[in-house]
């Protein structure tokens, strides 16, 4: 069977082959089309690398001309590190100051006592307050160390808390202030008080306590109320004094069921509006008393008969007794529970009920703690207390008094430190500050205190050479890096990259291909010669100034002063320092130094002249917006631009011719097969008549 040969498919005659031919000589003005599209980029590449090498040697040459110069950094050292210390700001005096400190502030951080491994904290509402920051939360009651977690989550900045192991088998809280200073004291309120008391953390002090109500004479039996609350009933005893007992053992006076009392506030006590009084108390079951109270209520007395007189045969009957007493009442009286009531009482009468329902009471003594504030009741003239329960009796201690503002009313039991102002002598006077960061004794200067000074310490100002040293040896590195980059690109010499030992292998292969990329464009040539012209100029700043050039401090393309000749690589531009030439001009001439790198030479207060300023000035030129940088760049764009436009057409160009001659040979080849048919049927035909 023949071989099926289909035009444009097969390729019998190879004209693939004449095709690719062809179109590998039309191929050629696209392939250089984009060499240059290539070459334009890593020339826009090579703009961006000194651009950003510019970039980097202009902030290092602001640096140290502009306000923030390292030139006027100061150092301040302390004769007395482990109390105090100094840092000394850019304006701060050179010389020496004598402090004592007395003793640095402190915070509050109380310790509790001994509590067990697997001890819980209650559940509540714990609130903790220093100065004018509160932080509260509502705890659910949990582990001691999950308390902590969350306390501490919400307590930044403000309070801490840690646990402090005390034993194998014991543990304490201890819970701290994060603000130093007498006005920062650590206060608990809500359940965090009672947890402090109850737990040794905190106690009342007692040398601030002032008491009333200390003698049962004090109490008086309280008014009627009215209007008469609804758990009231009819037939119920009034309140009165007469069955409150005091009970010396429980140092309380105990309230029977069915029993109040009114006690007076002293007027010296009302008079000052950050007094508090305070209170505690707790219920217990006593036998109830309305099924008494019923029984009497429904008893009636039984009446003997009226009698009779006689005298001999006359017979006189009494008359029967007449009796005014109440009706049996319908309905009997009900218990009443958990009403324990106190009030205050103003001036005019009004009770005003205080509310003790959501007070914790003490997990171990059951007391609840009451709390009036006199700002909240300006008027108050007593405290009234209604027992009506009638099967619980009221214990209540006596009334303390205290200035909430002035003594918090209770000390710490286990302080490991108190709240305390810094108190130091500078030149023989006592400084007291709230923080151990005190910035407002020496102009400037802050002193950071954190011990008692045994001795006088001696603080002492003085310049930071280090950070101008190390200022300048950024500038020089990022100098010669810029000159590298402006060396490799204006000109072709393999040496320019051999020099730089500090290449590592990828960066040497990546300056070889842009080695002399601009070597016909002589921007780069003229700005090099620019910088170096104002690296190795002369700055008088001063008729009397010792200091105008780099090479007077060991600054120079010669620096180390290698005998003989210029290197190749020292014509090169490269700057080189001489460290000891340079650390001793920074130790007698550091404002002659400042000075050369930027002054004002017209009077003005503004740098107008220097290395700094006139190198800053060249290099702006450069790389902002509009600078020769974008310049150059915005004209490679466009040709890459115009490139690009015109590979895109020659791609077309080419697509269609290749389509033209694929359809042209694929023509010919149809003609050759169909010729080739018509042979071998002319030929089958006559290989036929022959055999016959």
């Amino acid at each position: 069977m023949a071989d099926i040969s289909i035009p444009g498919v097969s390729d019998k005659y190879k004209t693939n082959d004449y095709i690719e031919a062809l179109m590998k000589k039309e191929r050629l003005p696209l392939t250089r089309e984009q060499e240059s599209l290539d070459r334009y980029k890593d020339q826009r590449n090579a703009w961006n690398g000194l651009n950003q090498k510019m970039s980097s040697l202009r902030t290092n040459t602001k640096t140290l001309y502009s306000f923030e110069n390292p030139f006027n950094n100061k150092l301040a050292s302390s004769t007395e590190e482990n109390a105090i210390t100094a840092t000394a700001g850019r304006e701060a005096a050179y010389g020496s100051i004598k402090i004592d400190v007395i003793k640095p502030a402190t915070a509050d951080r109380f310790l509790s006592g001994d509590l067990e491994k697997d001890f819980t904290i209650p559940q509540g509402k714990y609130t903790f307050q220093v100065n004018e920051k509160t932080i509260t939360f509502n705890w659910k009651g949990g582990k001691l160390a999950d308390f902590v977690n969350s306390l501490n989550k919400r307590g930044v900045n403000t309070v801490k808390a840690s646990i402090v192991g005390v034993s194998n088998d014991k543990q304490s809280l201890l819970i701290e202030s994060l603000k130093t200073g007498d006005g920062n004291n650590l206060i608990f309120k809500d359940d965090a008080l009672t947890f402090a008391i109850n737990h040794g953390m905190i106690q009342k002090t007692k040398a601030d306590l002032q008491e009333f109500a200390t003698q049962s004479a004090e109490l008086a039996s309280p008014e009627l109320e009215f209007p008469v609350p609804s758990v009231e009933q009819n037939g119920m005893p009034e309140f009165t004094n007469r069955q409150i007992e005091w009970d010396e053992e429980e140092k309380r006076y105990i309230m029977p069921p069915r029993s109040g009392f009114e006690v007076e506030v002293p007027e010296e006590f009302t008079a000052e509006q950050n007094n508090v009084i305070e209170f505690n108390y707790y219920t217990f079951e006593v036998e109830d008393i309305t099924e008494e109270l019923n029984r009497l209520r429904t008893t009636r007395p039984e009446l003997d008969g009226a009698g009779q007189a006689t005298y001999e045969d006359v017979t006189v009957l009494n008359e029967l007794s007449e009796t005014s007493l109440p009706p049996v009442p319908a309905e009997p009286l009900t218990p009443i529970e958990g009403r324990a009531d106190f009030y205050v009482r103003d001036s005019n009468g009004k009770e005003t009920l205080i509310e003790t329902k959501d007070l914790t009471p003490d997990p171990e003594t059951g007391d609840k703690t009451v709390r009036v504030y006199v700002k909240d009741h300006s008027d108050i003239k007593s405290i009234v207390a209604r027992n009506r329960n009638t099967g619980e009796a009221v214990a209540v201690t006596t009334f303390s008094v205290y200035d909430a503002k002035k003594n918090l009313g209770y000390e710490p039991v286990h302080p490991v430190s108190k709240a305390g102002d810094a108190v130091i002598k500078y030149e023989g006077i006592t400084v007291n500050r709230p923080t151990n960061k005190i910035d407002d004794v020496v102009p400037h200067v802050t002193l950071n205190v954190t011990n008692k000074t045994e001795k006088t310490a001696t603080i002492e100002i003085k310049p930071d050479k280090e950070s101008a040293k190390d200022a300048l040896i950024a500038f020089v590195g990022t100098y010669n890096q810029c000159i590298a980059e402006m060396n490799i690109l204006s000109d072709n010499k393999p040496e320019i990259i051999s020099e730089l030992d500090y290449l590592t292998d990828d960066e040497q292969e990546s300056a070889r291909k842009r080695l002399g990329m601009f070597q016909g464009d002589f921007s780069i040539s003229n700005g090099k010669s620019t910088m170096q012209s104002i690296v190795a100029g002369s700055y008088r700043w001063s008729e009397s100034a010792d200091i105008t050039m780099l090479n007077q401090i060991g600054i120079s393309t010669r620096a180390t002063g290698a005998s003989g000749g210029y290197s190749a690589s020292q014509m090169r531009g490269y700057l080189e320092i001489n460290e000891k030439k340079l650390d001793e001009s920074l130790e007698s001439n550091l404002d002659q130094i400042k000075n050369i790198f930027g002054f004002d030479s017209d009077g003005d207060l503004i740098v107008d002249s220097g290395i700094g300023y006139s190198l800053d000035k060249q290099l702006t030129s450069w790389v902002q917006n509009g600078g020769i940088i974008a310049n150059k760049n915005a004209t490679i764009n466009g040709r890459i631009k115009a490139s690009e436009q015109k590979i895109t057409k020659l791609e077309n160009q080419i697509d269609r011719k290749e389509a033209q001659l694929r359809n042209k040979y694929g023509q010919m080849e149809g003609t050759l097969n169909s010729l080739n048919s018509q042979s071998n049927t002319i030929s089958n035909f006559t290989n036929s008549g022959k055999q016959q």
